[in-house]
């Protein structure tokens, strides 16, 4: 898998992120902030699993005045966004050092789980059922909860199940969630991403 020689010359800056869902999540939030990502050169790459990560950026290598690549991970992939870092040349991680603060430092943003994870703690239970109301799925969400492998779970961990049961509903919750979020309450990890990214909107007179 690779960025494509033309994305390679021509983007200022990539932004790799897992699936689809956390590319609709950081489109929707650079509209929520009036950021434009294309004028600005940002492109985000979807590298569809972390394990994509590494070859993704070995593609870059011998481009001239490649573009910078930033991006989101989920915690517990960490040691596998190291290594596809350390393989690309990029660091330097120092294994005896804060790797998650060495990683953020690169422009790698931990997600404590996943990106829907930090989604639904930010917003808090209430906030994602009522998104789920306003999409007709609050019934469908109450009789998932009533599943017997569901009972017992926090709500919290119900909603995140229930948002990965189909591909596409994912996807979608990543632009509603967003679009639900007061801007005091972006999660950490996108907050910190979008920092990197600078004022992507255009200069005005």
């Amino acid at each position: 898998m690779t960025l494509g020689a033309d994305l390679a010359r021509s983007a200022r800056t990539v932004v790799l992120v897992e699936g689809d869902s956390d590319a609709e999540a950081v489109r929707a939030l650079a509209e929520r902030l009036g950021r434009d990502l294309t004028v600005a050169g940002v492109s985000v790459v979807v590298a569809r699993g972390i394990t994509n990560f590494g070859p993704l950026l070995a593609s870059l290598d011998g481009v001239p005045d490649g573009p910078d690549v930033v991006g989101l991970y989920d915690a517990g992939e960490e040691r596998l966004v190291v290594a596809a870092l350390r393989r690309a040349g990029v660091g330097p991680i120092d294994a005896t050092s804060d790797r998650r603060a060495a990683l953020a430092a690169l422009g790698f943003h931990a997600c404590v789980d996943d990106l829907e994870d930090e989604l639904i703690r930010a917003l808090g239970p209430a906030a994602v059922e009522a998104v789920l109301a306003e999409e007709g799925e609050l019934r469908s969400f109450r009789v998932f909860q009533r599943q017997p492998a569901q009972r017992e779970r926090p709500v919290e961990r119900q909603l995140h199940r229930f948002l990965g049961t189909r591909s596409m509903r994912k996807i979608r919750y990543g632009r509603l969630l967003v679009d639900a979020l007061d801007e005091d309450r972006i999660p950490p990890p996108l907050v910190g991403l979008f920092d990197d990214l600078g004022p992507t909107a255009p200069d005005t007179p």
